[in-house]
């Protein structure tokens, strides 16, 4: 595979992650930005990385660059996508993409206007087990589907200065742990949801803390989606169709599944590498960029749109804004 010039902006926890599945699939690191030069330059001598920047446009004016990874808090993804994409580069961003369909629509039709891929970092769409499930469902191994169940729990310690439980930095579990949830929901999904119900009980600070979603489209396929940031849940999907049913624990980064059929048998199916989720998305963005005039590089971002418009209108129900960083 052709080596991509690729860049990192904002070089935190999951950047190192990250930075590792890059090196690992492409071979190198061109840069990194921070608003830190110190911070830039660790992470360059860490990961072997040729150029260190302190200021983000800066390097995006690099005309070397090719790719840009987005690892910034989700407040400020879209300022960080646009920018980036002005300046002629592919983008693959942290989840939750964005903060809204409005900043979505946005960035799509600029990355079409200049020819360029756009991507969300989010696991379910490229880890493999979902593509061989999302296949089996196509090809009726559960007959009609009928029922999605996702549940992901998350117990943060109550500390009201964490990002989590902040309202201007998009916290709460809907963009935290919701996007895990709604992204496998409507991947399976045949269509988008045309019903949304919803009940959120919220944190002290405004933010979600606990809420369950119900969808419906316009086959009758319903799904249940139940999020808590203050208590442990399992990680756990369920798909149902009238054949049987798919089980998936730990599903932001499965590599297992189990099929149960009506008449009790049981079937386990396995793909891919739990350990390997990261370099998936590496290797499917580099695919992406490689192939962009033979492949549907707008897929998984489609996905991601259906996902923030099921997104918008949670929080139009509960009421529920992040201010200057939620506008366009």
């Amino acid at each position: 595979m052709k080596s991509l010039k690729w860049a990192i902006l904002g070089p935190g926890l999951i950047a190192k992650d990250f930075a590792a599945a890059i090196t690992e699939v492409n071979g190198e690191i061109y840069a990194v930005g921070s608003r830190s030069y110190d911070r830039a330059e660790a992470f360059a001598n860490q990961y072997g990385i040729s150029k260190a920047y302190e200021n983000y446009e800066e390097m995006l004016k690099d005309e070397v660059i090719d790719v840009v990874y987005i690892s910034t808090p989700h407040s400020n993804h879209y300022e960080y996508i646009m920018m980036a994409l002005k300046y002629n580069k592919h983008v693959i961003c942290e989840k939750a993409i964005v903060l809204n369909g409005s900043q979505l629509k946005n960035i799509i039709a600029l990355a079409k206007e200049k020819n360029l891929v756009v991507a969300e970092a989010m696991t379910i769409y490229h880890m493999p087990l979902f593509k061989k499930l999302k296949n089996l469902i196509n090809e009726g191994a559960i007959g009609q589907l009928k029922m999605i169940n996702v549940s992901f729990g998350s117990c943060k310690e109550y500390d009201i200065t964490n990002r989590f439980f902040n309202k201007e930095l998009a916290g709460g579990a809907l963009f935290d742990i919701g996007s895990y949830a709604l992204s496998l929901t409507r991947m399976f999904l045949s269509e988008q949801p045309d019903v949304v119900m919803t009940t959120v009980k919220k944190f002290e600070t405004g933010v979600d803390e606990q809420s369950g979603i119900i969808l419906k489209n316009s086959k009758d396929e319903m799904a249940v989606v139940t999020l808590t940031m203050r208590a442990k849940l399992p990680k756990r999907a369920v798909i149902a169709g009238d054949l049987g049913y798919i089980t998936v624990e730990d599903y932001p980064r499965a590599d297992e599944a189990v099929i149960t059929y009506l008449n009790g048998t049981v079937e386990k199916i396995s793909c891919g590498h739990k350990n390997k989720a990261l370099l998936y998305e590496v290797e499917d963005m580099n695919n992406s960029i490689l192939n962009l005039n033979k492949a549907d590089d707008l897929n998984s971002l489609n996905l991601s749109k259906d996902v923030m418009s099921i997104m918008d209108e949670i929080r139009r129900q509960w009421g529920i804004s992040y201010g200057k960083s939620d506008e366009i």
